[in-house]
């Protein structure tokens, strides 16, 4: 398997506008993550993904951008962006932005000069159809619910947004659009950027005709799409194979087939992709906001489908939350009684996995879900839902705040919790977005006073990688196939084994290695809890929500 430096590097997500305000005005800003860097190098991470920070209205929270080429009047400057890079690079961190270009704000110069006049060069950068007997050209429906087309009284057609209706879909089939994009990519590269996260990026390429769907929203028709390959290796030809990049592809909708081709071996599109699968595990068949509860079971298929499937084919991203997913640590494991172990545990149970780690904000200190009132959410997604559900739909409100509470995006988007003093001290204004009331006991300060905490958890995590090749190119299997308690694999380098033990339950199961792996001589890598007898590989009883992990030599 071939070395690469993104393979062996811990990403950090930091979603600007909730990270750290330096100013006062309650909004998360560029300098206010430059006046936080000593502590992302503390923690050991090596590359920082920034959410878009671009010039934006704000419509989708940066994700509609109105100039690629400036910075967001509420972030800080050019200068600020560029005082953030030299100190990320001074610090031996590389910066990956966030590169939006499956649609644009509908305040971005190309889709104002486009909406103007049907024979403007700019029409085409979109996709604007005429309407069918006084309806939609189609009956696409849009992430954010309702249709995916806006009436333009203006020229008399309407207009694709597969999100927002502030965020127009850019018009691949374009080959001037696509040659502007490549050269905003080269303008950042040239800045000194480390790379990109790609939103949405296998939504690029449309069928033919955009025929209407037989039932569902027509994801079928946009998602990895006919000419979405072509599309990428061009990108990759005309800019990103000038640079040593990392890219990683946020791909809803693939599978592990499509995930091969888009993060190939011969690296002719991706590094790597976002895979959804396991974010769907609690999802009925009403789609996202139809909770159910998830099975390990499930978790274990789903984990280990990708594993095995781009082993040797591609590599694999590893998260369990970001900016638009609940929290971890109450998804997937405790966020009361057992909130420390539980989120050492599943920090344990990714991070030994192979593929290329990723945390995101707050995440490193075991920060949780809020339950606010509906009137304190910002999300579009939250309020559009709520009012399609509920005001339009007559759906129980009490049923779908559980659901908002469980899965809101806004579950990850509440301030840092940087300190116990006011506003967690993120910021000295009103926050954006009220603060999570448990950060009198939940904030970095008290982390990093505490040696057992989970901030310095992760640092042991990160930094074994850095000393374990295994952790990083070993072969994963998994073990105890079929045990409803405990998440067990192995991974395998040369002479080298690695055993790594999960319980994602309050039960105390216990744990018998299988007969087919040979014992030798084993040391404990990293547990979450204190371990009288370190060299107990064979049998043992695990602690509620307990993680180990053991180096043994084959």
């Amino acid at each position: 398997m071939e070395k690469k430096w993104w393979k062996e590097s811990v990403v950090y997500q930091i979603y600007p506008r909730s990270f750290m305000d330096s100013n006062g005005d309650g909004i998360g800003d560029l300098r206010g993550i430059t006046s936080k860097l000593d502590y992302l190098k503390k923690l050991g991470v090596d590359v920082i993904w920034l959410s878009p920070v671009y010039k934006s209205p704000n419509d989708d929270n940066g994700y509609d951008i109105s100039d690629y080429q400036d910075i967001m009047d509420e972030f800080g400057t050019m200068e600020d962006w560029s005082e953030l890079l030299e100190g990320l690079h001074a610090r031996g961190m590389k910066l990956m932005m966030d590169l939006v270009v499956n649609h644009s704000s509908d305040e971005h110069h190309w889709f104002i000069e486009s909406r103007k006049d049907k024979d403007s060069p700019f029409r085409d950068y979109y996709i604007w159809r005429q309407g069918k007997d006084g309806q939609e050209p189609n009956n696409w429906t849009s992430f954010f619910s309702g249709p995916a087309w806006q009436y333009d009284e203006e020229t008399d057609e309407y207009y694709l947004h597969l999100f927002s209706k502030k965020q127009p879909d850019l018009n691949w089939e374009n080959p001037e659009l696509r040659k502007n994009i490549y050269d905003m990519m080269t303008w950042w590269l040239e800045k000194g950027v480390d790379g990109f996260r790609m939103d949405v990026i296998n939504l690029i390429s449309k069928v033919d005709g955009l025929p209407s769907a037989k039932e569902g929203g027509g994801s079928e028709f946009f998602m990895n799409g006919p000419r979405v390959h072509e599309y990428l290796q061009e990108m990759n030809r005309e800019v990103l194979s000038k640079y040593d990049v990392m890219t990683v592809g946020e791909c809803p909708g693939a599978t592990v087939e499509d995930a091969a081709h888009y993060a190939n071996v011969e690296n002719t599109e991706l590094n790597m992709i976002f895979t959804f699968e396991h974010m769907d595990l609690d999802s009925g068949s009403g789609g996202k906001w139809d909770v159910q509860p998830w099975k390990l079971r499930d978790l274990k298929d789903v984990m280990t489908k990708w594993q095995k499937g781009l082993e040797g084919q591609g590599w694999n991203s590893l998260y369990l939350n970001n900016h638009d997913q609940p929290r971890m640590v109450s998804r997937f494991g405790n966020d009361t009684a057992y909130r420390v172990e539980s989120a050492k545990m599943l920090a344990t149970f990714l991070h030994m996995m192979q593929g290329t780690p990723y945390i995101y904000q707050g995440e490193e200190i075991g920060m949780t879900n809020v339950r606010f009132n509906l009137e304190d959410y910002n999300d579009i997604e939250i309020h559009n839902m709520y009012r399609e559900k509920v005001t339009e739909g007559g759906a129980d409100h009490d049923k779908v705040m559980e659901a908002i509470h469980y899965k809101g995006r806004d579950n990850a988007r509440t301030p840092v919790q940087w300190d116990s003093s006011e506003n967690a001290g993120f910021t000295k204004g009103t926050p954006w977005l009220k603060v999570n009331p448990n950060y009198k006991e939940i904030n970095a300060v008290a982390a990093l006073a505490d040696h057992d905490s989970i901030f310095y958890y992760y640092q042991k995590l990160i930094k074994l990688r850095k000393e374990h090749d295994i952790i990083v190119y070993g072969t994963y299997d998994l073990i105890l196939e079929e045990n409803e308690k405990i998440y067990a694999y192995t991974r395998t380098l040369g002479e080298e084994m690695l055993l790594v033990v999960c319980n994602f339950t309050e039960n105390t199961p216990f744990f018998e290695l299988p007969a087919s792996i040979s014992q030798k001589p084993a040391k404990l890598l990293i547990g979450n809890y204190h371990i009288e007898n370190s060299r107990e590989t064979e049998s043992f009883t695990l602690k509620p929500y307990e993680a180990r992990v053991y180096l043994l030599k084959r």
